[in-house]
């Protein structure tokens, strides 16, 4: 007589199914450089697995120098999500020597990006939005400019998170980059960046309203971060305290800008927690100026998926606390 089968032990069972059945692939190890593009693209990873940041808490891509850690998750990422060298000059070395296998993705050249060029000098003049220079995402770039103490015609202003528009070009972007290294989870990345791209619609109107009672105020910033969300919003900034935050402001750049708060009755001057309010402390004294910061990275926010949001409200709240009183 046969003898009576058992049933298999659960590890037993376990094994026998994992070698008929392979094992689905593991989410791609992803790596994004700044806080805004990380939380952009843990947005659209949402579900499947969480980036890693490189430059983090307070720190500024300005300044910023690779530590090791850095240098061990590029070498483990399967896509690097990035602005660009423009930008983040210490990445793009690290990006090809360190990240040998992974795909790179410039998110200054995304499709759909507009950008605008940078505005030159610590005093700007008047300008008027509609008529800016704007540029494709073929748009070329000259690198040798990327440091230099004044800005060049053909450089472009690299904060492009700080347009609602296009940060949905950023995401489409991610997603697209997403699924073409993860096709089994492609589905969930697209679902992400159709409901993120309706959260940034939504935000876009909120903040249109909120800003509209300070629209056309004039003020000065430490640099030239928010072109873009000036233009989104119909805001006035007049001036810059540096052109470059890696280097300190000439003697005559501060003269200027205080020539410019005078002249233009500028009501508020502008710090960013990433650098030291002191010089905007120079600027305001002996004028009716008063003093806010503005952070253009979430220094203080908390990473992920609500950080872009918090970060676009936080910058709405700070210009109109500071203009509207």
């Amino acid at each position: 007589m046969r003898a009576a089968m058992r049933p298999l032990p659960l590890l037993a069972l376990v094994a026998t199914l994992g070698a008929a059945f392979p094992a689905l692939a593991e989410a791609p190890k992803v790596v994004a450089s700044i806080k805004p593009v990380h939380s952009l693209v843990a947005a659209v990873m949402e579900g499947v697995a969480e980036p890693a940041l490189i430059v983090r808490g307070a720190a500024s891509p300005h300044t910023y120098a690779m530590k090791p850690s850095d240098a061990k998750a590029l070498a483990t990422a399967d896509l690097v999500f990035w602005i660009g060298p423009e930008l983040e000059g210490f990445l793009d070395k690290p990006v090809t020597a360190n990240a040998k296998k992974a795909t790179s993705v410039t998110l200054l050249e995304a499709p759909g990006v507009t950008l605008l060029d940078a505005r030159e000098g610590g005093a700007w003049e008047a300008h008027d939005h509609g008529h800016e220079h704007k540029h494709d995402h073929d748009h070329k770039h000259d690198d040798k400019h990327a440091h230099e103490d004044d800005h060049g015609h053909d450089e472009v202003n690299t904060h492009i998170w700080l347009s609602p528009a296009n940060a949905r070009a950023m995401i489409a972007a991610i997603a697209e980059a997403l699924s073409a290294k993860d096709p089994a989870n492609a589905a969930a990345y697209t679902a992400n960046a159709e409901r993120t791209a309706r959260s940034i619609d939504a935000l876009d109107a909120e903040l249109k309203a909120a800003l509209a009672p300070v629209a056309g105020k004039p003020f000065v910033v430490f640099h030239d971060a928010y072109q873009y969300f000036e233009a989104q919003y119909g805001l006035n900034g007049v001036g810059a305290i540096t052109v470059n935050p890696e280097r300190r402001p000439s003697a005559k750049r501060l003269s200027e800008i205080r020539a410019k708060i005078g002249g233009l009755g500028a009501a508020c001057v502008f710090a960013e927690p990433q650098f030291e309010p002191a010089l905007v402390n120079t600027i305001v004294e002996g004028t009716p100026a008063k003093k806010g910061v503005l952070d253009p990275e979430g220094a203080d926010l908390k990473d992920g998926p609500g950080l872009y949001p918090a970060l676009m409200r936080s910058i709405a709240a700070s210009l109109k606390n500071c203009l509207g009183a």
